[in-house]
């Protein structure tokens, strides 16, 4: 294992957090960057005094870009978002961010790129979020830099925003109306993703390759609803909507705050949302299963445990 300096852009957010304590314990120097990044004093916690570096930094500011992958031999880009607040968000966060970056890493000599993309992305894929994320794919593949891009279904954990979105609306819907409900997904484990994200870094093989993640199951959508019912005590009833109803559904969550829902969601849904391939063997693991990980993080035990947690740091 090499010592590494690398830049991690987006690692104060769900994924990134799990990349830098990972990387921090085996003693590489970090660089993280993102929007309020340097509020997030608790990523400095993850390795010694001086060794993760917090930088503010806005991905539309081309001036401080270079100079935040200067000096380091790995650049991380974890990006993304899921909804657009104005029409072109998708291009400018995801495709004008990846050419921006390779330009970066080419200006300042940092030889290795390491891309979160999303499985199903494509230039002809049915959403706009997912056809960005082609396009942006392809900028990467197309440099001279050492790439790796990661096309994760659907990621779980503790801090995630797709079953416990479901779980807190359970606690408070009588009934979940939900749209595409048989659609099918393949979550994969945030562990697991991090784990590839640092295996990656030293080894070679993984050099200009894409790979699918995925968990050992595919579950419906319903199904995945259910079983956060099921952990937090609301087992609600289920609705599946039809197509109608599902664009009507999606039309006016996509104008409520948060976004639960856009139509865009909705046309990345018509792709089924799973690997057509085992994980990725060069990762040395076996992806870990759902029901391992979120009772964790959804029962009520366990939620009254984070709560009673966070009151407790409160106080000091």
């Amino acid at each position: 294992m090499n010592q590494h300096r690398a830049a991690i852009l987006g690692g104060n957010g769900f994924i990134g957090r799990y990349i830098v304590k990972r990387l921090a314990e085996r003693g590489d120097v970090l660089t993280v960057g993102g929007r309020r990044a340097a509020s997030a004093k608790f990523l400095k916690l993850k390795g010694d005094v001086g060794q993760v570096g917090l930088v503010n930094i806005r991905i539309d500011d081309e001036a401080l870009l270079p100079a935040f992958v200067a000096n380091n031999d790995a650049v991380v880009n974890l990006v993304g978002i899921l909804h657009e607040r104005k029409r072109g968000d998708f291009d400018r966060v995801h495709i004008e961010l990846a050419r921006k970056l390779a330009d970066a890493c080419r200006t300042s000599g940092v030889p290795r790129l390491l891309h979160m993309s999303a499985l199903n992305a494509g230039v002809k894929a049915p959403s706009r979020y997912l056809r960005s994320k082609g396009e942006a794919e392809a900028l990467v593949a197309d440099s001279d830099l050492a790439w790796t891009i990661f096309q994760p279904s659907v990621i779980f954990g503790r801090e995630d925003s797709f079953l416990n979105m479901f779980a807190r609306l359970e606690r408070f819907l009588p009934v979940m109306a939900l749209a595409r409900a048989d659609a099918r997904f393949q979550p994969v484990y945030v562990g697991d993703v991090a784990d590839a994200f640092v295996h990656a870094l030293d080894d070679d093989r993984t050099h200009r390759m894409r790979y699918p993640l995925c968990g050992p199951k595919v579950y419906t959508l319903r199904e995945l609803v259910a079983y956060a019912g099921e952990l937090t005590g609301y087992d609600r009833p289920i609705a599946s909507l039809g197509p109608a109803l599902s664009k009507l559904q999606a039309r006016v969550l996509e104008l409520l705050p948060g976004k639960l829902l856009s139509r865009d969601n909705l046309a990345s849904m018509e792709l089924d949302n799973v690997c057509d391939c085992d994980f990725p063997a060069v990762f040395g693991s076996n992806p870990t299963a759902l029901e391992a990980v979120a009772p964790a993080y959804l029962t009520p035990a366990a939620t009254r445990s984070r709560y009673s947690g966070l009151r407790a740091q409160g106080g000091r």
